[in-house]
């Protein structure tokens, strides 16, 4: 009986033992899987993150060279309407009048906002070397936890802007932070591991996912298809908002013509 006791307790050691085995060889398959997908994802952020930052810069060149022109054209818009309804004196002339106000006003404040915070951007090779590392170990996706992605969360928002303003010193101090207060890890069971492995690649497929279809939406927008034609008239030698502008210029030159065309017969009718 004895002898049968110690070979069950052998037995069921040789049990534990695979066990163990098999899941710190699945731990290592999943830990290679997990490297390979941090990777991944820092390449994709870093796309969309750089997608944001050339689409903004875009519209503030869009802002400056014909922006600022529409902005002109509703005035004179403007003026024109009030001008029709002085002359007129209908309770629809002077409707027309008062919208045509409103819209040259928040058109004049959006151009004035948003030329204000545009610049250009052109990130180098450094500074999208330093964003992916930033990402790969940085990123909310990996957490343990609620307070550590509270952290992460807050670093990789100040990485974002940071890349997107071209700063390299404090895409540089959000890596150096992040790594001073990285500590250690404590040795955890490989069940547990493997575990904790298993979530955080499935946050990451997840997160692969949601870039994709936000990048699908950025790249279907007015302004993304607007810089795409931009940038096809630019391969062709032509400047696409230069020539925009230029007809946005001429509309002014008719509307102030119009302008002047209707203030001589408004002196001619109060003689």
């Amino acid at each position: 009986m004895a002898i049968g006791l110690a070979f069950h307790v052998f037995a069921m050691g040789t049990q534990l033992i695979r066990r163990a085995s098999q899941v710190e060889e699945e731990l290592a398959a999943r830990r290679a899987e997990l490297s390979a997908l941090q990777a991944e994802l820092a390449d994709r952020e870093l796309s969309l993150t750089t997608l944001l930052a050339e689409l903004a810069s875009f519209q503030g060149r869009y802002l400056r060279e014909v922006g600022v022109l529409y902005a002109e054209l509703d005035a004179w818009n403007a003026r024109i309407a009030e001008l029709l309804a002085r002359c007129e004196d209908t309770e629809q002339a002077h409707t027309d009048a008062a919208q045509a106000r409103v819209q040259a006003e928040q058109t004049a404040r959006a151009v004035r906002a948003e030329t204000a915070q545009q610049r250009e951007f052109k990130p180098s090779l450094k500074l999208k070397r330093l964003y992916r590392e930033v990402a790969r170990k940085v990123h909310p996706d990996l957490a343990t936890d609620n307070t550590d992605r509270a952290r992460r969360e807050r670093l990789m928002a100040e990485a974002n802007a940071a890349y997107q303003r071209g700063d390299i010193e404090a895409l540089q101090r959000v890596l150096d932070e992040y790594e001073s207060g990285e500590g250690y890890t404590l040795l955890t069971e490989a069940s547990v591991e493997l575990e904790r492995v298993i979530r955080q690649i499935g946050q990451i497929r997840s997160r692969l996912s949601q870039i994709e279809q936000q990048m699908t939406a950025f790249r279907a927008s007015s302004l993304a298809k607007l810089k795409a034609r931009a940038d096809a008239a630019k391969s062709d030698g032509r400047d696409l908002l230069a020539e925009m502008a230029l007809d946005v210029k001429g509309r002014i030159a008719a509307a102030c013509l119009r302008f002047d065309s209707l203030s001589i017969s408004d002196e001619v009718h109060e003689q």
